[in-house]
């Protein structure tokens, strides 16, 4: 089956589970597509349990083994979701919680990789599973970063003070860059490619990448607003930011810089000079409806194949997914402990505890946690990795996602002061 007709069987099932969505379920995009691929996969290996002799259950296998989610996210569709992020974000408002934002973007995803990496060492044993230190915490990175596709689908409703929302949305911007470099890093030991890598040379290649890849994103970011100011016409102006998209992701990966920081600041940029380069209401109008249409689909197919992958690529037994599920709290606690210093010495409001416990429970994972560890070579500890990644990804979408507006209601009242 050639690319254009896996294509169109995947746009073909979100165009229906969206259809029903909007008719009957009334969830959050995202959630509902995530919830109703995970249903089809669950049911699709329900029907091949009773002995079925209808090959659904090798057809869906066939169809997403022909799909690599590392390869579609990683390398195509994370760069324009990241940048249809930033470029929506108020840069104004964010850089009032720089501070904040820069701490969890970093000091915490290192805190809840080492936390959650313990922890798991320590529980994996529990249920006759054995995993070593090291794999433990390349699974904790992958946890690491909130999803920006998942905070951003639910952000706008969260009824919680400006200040706190610009740092939720920060962090999922940020931290993405910080957990793909660590992922990266720590598999290199795991595997044994950089056994006589240092700390201090691994933190100076984590710096190099992050600070890098911001520099590359504001030049990119700089070149493209300078282009885009000479014109006042949405269609080349949407070429530039496509390329300026591409273009940047690309490079910095070439370059052995962070591809994803270095789309979310060319994005900021891009974002807070509007203004000045985008000068008739046709242009900007037209613009916002093409990225907005761009954000959707790619939001669409991304967690539909995410939950599509749960029955597929994952071989379940009872030690395995009891792993999982233990995993949950611990990782809900890791998450918590991580963020409380960020906290402590950035957060100027008096209600510290209220911002913890909504910046913990929305703390959401998704596609980017997946494809992480499905990027994983085949290893003994390949399956309870996929199964407890999972998991914690279908936890953080089904429950925090649906349940984090009635908890910020509870803390905050509703309130929209900064």
């Amino acid at each position: 089956m050639g690319p254009f007709h896996l294509s169109a069987i995947l746009l073909s099932l979100a165009a229906i589970f969206g259809l029903i969505n909007h008719k009957w379920l009334k969830l959050p995009n995202t959630i509902s597509l995530f919830f109703q691929g995970l249903a089809l996969a669950l049911l699709v290996s329900g029907i091949d349990a009773v002995g079925s002799t209808l090959g659904v259950g090798d057809w869906l296998r066939g169809l997403i083994d022909q799909i690599s989610l590392p390869a579609i996210l990683l390398d195509g569709i994370l760069s324009l979701l990241l940048y249809t992020a930033a470029v929506n974000e108020d840069l104004c408002v964010l850089l009032t919680r720089k501070w904040t934002v820069l701490a969890l973007a970093t000091v915490s995803v290192l805190l809840f990789t080492g936390l959650l990496g313990l922890g798991l060492h320590l529980l994996f044993p529990l249920v006759g599973i054995e995993v070593p230190l090291i794999w433990c915490l390349v699974l904790g990175a992958a946890v690491a970063p909130t999803d920006p596709v998942a905070v951003h689908g639910i952000l706008g409703r969260l009824p919680v003070p400006d200040s706190l929302r610009s740092v939720i949305s920060g962090e999922s911007l940020f931290n993405d860059g910080a957990g793909v470099v660590l992922f990266v890093t720590l598999l290199h030991l795991a595997t044994g490619s950089e056994q006589d890598l240092t700390v201090g040379e691994a933190a100076l290649d984590f710096l190099k990448e992050a600070v890098g890849g911001a520099a590359l994103g504001f030049v990119c970011g700089w070149i493209a607003y300078q282009a885009k100011r000479r014109v006042d016409e949405s269609a080349v102006e949407l070429t530039i930011s496509l390329a300026l998209v591409l273009g940047t992701y690309s490079l910095a990966s070439r370059l052995g810089l962070s591809g994803p920081i270095a789309v979310v600041v060319a994005g900021l940029l891009i974002g807070s000079t509007t203004g000045r380069h985008v000068r008739s209401d046709e242009s900007r109008r037209d613009l916002h409806v093409v990225w907005r249409m761009i954000d959707a689909v790619l939001n669409s197919l991304l967690f539909l194949l995410v939950g599509l992958e749960a029955t597929v690529v994952i071989s379940w037994t009872g030690p395995v997914l009891l792993a999982a599920v233990l995993a949950v709290p611990l990782a809900l606690a890791a998450r918590m402990l991580s963020l409380t210093p960020a906290l402590l010495m950035h957060m100027g409001r008096t209600d510290k505890s209220s911002a913890l416990a909504v910046l913990t429970w929305a703390g959401l994972r998704g596609g980017v946690a997946v494809a992480l560890v499905l990027s994983l070579p085949a290893s003994p500890y390949r399956d309870p990795i996929l199964a407890v990644c999972y998991v914690a990804v279908a936890f953080s979408i089904l429950v925090q996602g649906l349940t984090l507006e009635p908890i910020g209601r509870r803390l905050y009242g509703g309130r929209q002061d900064s």
